[in-house]
């Protein structure tokens, strides 16, 4: 998996990206936030030349990038999945849900599978308490899950269409 984010990176894109903010002060999290965009998360080149574009050393680049949680940087998965695992989800059954679609999809919460279908994640509050247990799928929020639901839903993302079982 991690040999997949070692493979050459066309800097094109990030020229164009510096480009646009050539000149501007504290442009740095945005040229991030673009190049992520761009690359889908921030291969190591990627942050060689953007510290070498800005003139700023790579360990503060990397110092923001690992600050800040939006930015990844190893490649995720096709399809994102977020359990809520926060009081109300957990009381609600989030732990025998999260146990659930780690074995259907073979990976543990933090991970992305071999093939970069799918990144999993727990996160402890996507604010929809009243859904509970909730989760995030590709940015749209399922509520009132319970594990074979959402086993479910995950399984209908596998298909070639991409389309999701139905709720």
């Amino acid at each position: 998996m991690a040999g997949a984010d070692v493979e050459a990176v066309d800097l094109t894109l990030l020229q164009q990206i510096l480009a646009r903010h050539k000149g501007s002060r504290g442009a740095l999290i945005p040229i991030l936030q673009q190049a992520q965009e761009a690359y889908g998360f921030l291969p190591k080149q990627v942050l060689v030349a953007i510290a070498s574009g800005l003139g700023m050393p790579l360990s503060q680049i990397y110092g923001v990038v690992t600050f800040y949680a939006q930015f990844y940087l190893h490649r995720r998965g096709k399809h994102i999945i977020r359990t809520c695992d926060g009081t109300a989800c957990h009381v609600r059954g989030s732990a025998k849900i999260i146990e659930s679609v780690e074995k259907e999809i073979g990976i543990r919460a933090g991970q992305t599978s071999s093939d970069y279908e799918f990144t999993y994640e727990v996160v402890y509050c996507l604010g929809s308490c009243g859904l509970s247990p909730v989760a995030v799928i590709d940015d749209k929020v399922v509520g009132r899950l319970t594990p074979e639901r959402l086993v479910s839903m995950v399984h209908g993302l596998r298909r070639p269409s991409g389309a999701a079982a139905a709720s």
